[in-house]
């Protein structure tokens, strides 16, 4: 399928770009307007708090309506409207409001969208990796140029080139098509049927625990560097270097999956994540293991997502394909994210940058837990 792969790719590509340009350099502008850690914690957790609620509401929008395309075409352009607003107001006050009505709607299209992607692919699951790397190369892109960009202008420039990438994000959804899903004898009785099984709500808490883990990493880690000397330039290229660890492990995600399996994938992920975290803490200063932890991204984000979305596709299956992904990302970039971000900002103020990070470390040590035990009990069952 050329013509389906471009397009499902060009929306990966569009959408992580915005993330590359908005997540890694929104706390820097947040900084510029004098807002404190802690205010940048709690305006960060709004972004992933959303995630809590919107994908859980167009989920079921676009189970129930069978129009996901339509569901992402109008997120995509409310997301770009909500973001204008940015432009024009300040104050904490305006600028919570308009990130939480600009992520309702952001957070709400790529659930839908891996749904879509999942459909297009049939039997042929394995293969999503391939197609979702063109984000991690929009992310990529996007974050080493602004890197460079914000040491020679300044970054109340932002806010301009986030709306940019918008923009095109919503004009690319109109070439999206919907998929043809699963077919109807392979869908359970009910989405609460498949809740409780314990595989699931294991998978859940693991997912949960990884990205509550990832929550000081998005929200505080170019901060992180520039109060350790690094210029913007190089946290840039440290945000690049991940990303493009993670795209190699995307590109191989298609072999290890039938081999090794998405559980024993996911709890070696969860397990390398860990010890990012513990060495961010404490060689901060040694440039060469900041590469290695940069470089273990490719296990923290790569290797967990791919196994993780193979996870849920194969839980939520027929008319709970929409709400199941956005259950996946609602726990986990939602909850999850949201408060790590929160807790992650008042760590940082109360007791250290550096504790922010073992705090990260105790979390994914815990996700890597639930997941040993959810594979345990997924063999059980069967």
């Amino acid at each position: 399928m050329p013509a389906a792969y471009w397009t499902l790719s060009s929306f990966y590509f569009c959408y992580f770009a915005s993330i590359g340009a908005f997540m890694p350099y929104w706390g820097l502008y947040l900084d510029a307007q004098g807002f404190s850690a802690g205010q940048i914690g709690e305006l960060m957790a709004i972004i992933l708090g959303t995630k809590i609620i919107a994908p859980n509401v167009w989920g079921w929008v676009a189970d129930r309506s069978g129009q996901r395309t339509r569901v992402i075409r109008v997120a995509a352009g409310l997301a770009m409207l909500c973001f204008s607003g940015l432009l024009f107001f300040s104050g904490y006050w305006w600028v919570a409001a308009f990130m939480a009505l600009f992520s309702f709607f952001w957070n709400a299209a790529l659930p839908q969208f891996e749904a879509t992607t999942m459909n297009h692919l049939g039997e042929k699951t394995h293969a999503y990796s391939r197609i979702r790397m063109w984000g991690s190369i929009g992310f990529v892109l996007s974050v080493a140029s602004l890197g460079a960009v914000f040491e020679r202008f300044d970054v109340q420039i932002l806010p301009w080139i986030v709306l940019g990438l918008l923009s095109v994000l919503w004009l690319v959804t109109w070439r999206v098509r919907d998929g043809a899903g699963h077919p109807v004898h392979a869908e359970p009785p009910s989405l609460a049927t498949t809740l409780r099984i314990p595989a699931v709500a294991l998978l859940l808490i693991a997912c949960f625990l990884m990205q509550a883990s990832h929550g000081p990493y998005y929200g505080f880690f170019t901060l992180y560097l520039e109060n350790h000397d690094y210029s913007r330039t190089v946290a840039g290229y440290l945000w690049a270097l991940g990303v493009l660890a993670e795209v190699g492990v995307f590109l191989m995600m298609h072999r290890w999956l039938p081999r090794f399996g998405a559980w024993r994938l996911l709890s070696l992920a969860l397990l390398i994540t860990t010890l990012r975290w513990g060495l961010l803490a404490v060689y901060v200063d040694v440039l060469p293991m900041l590469v290695l932890v940069q470089v273990m991204h490719a296990a923290s984000y790569g290797l967990y997502h791919a196994a993780a979305i193979s996870l849920v596709h194969g839980f939520f299956v027929g008319r709970q394909q929409g709400r199941g992904q956005a259950l996946y990302t609602s726990l986990s970039f939602g909850v999850g994210g949201a408060l790590g971000s929160l807790a992650g900002g008042y760590v940082w103020d109360g007791i250290s940058p550096s504790a922010v990070y073992v705090l990260a470390a105790v979390l994914s040590g815990a996700g890597w837990i639930a997941a040993v035990a959810g594979s345990r009990a997924r063999q059980h069952a069967v």
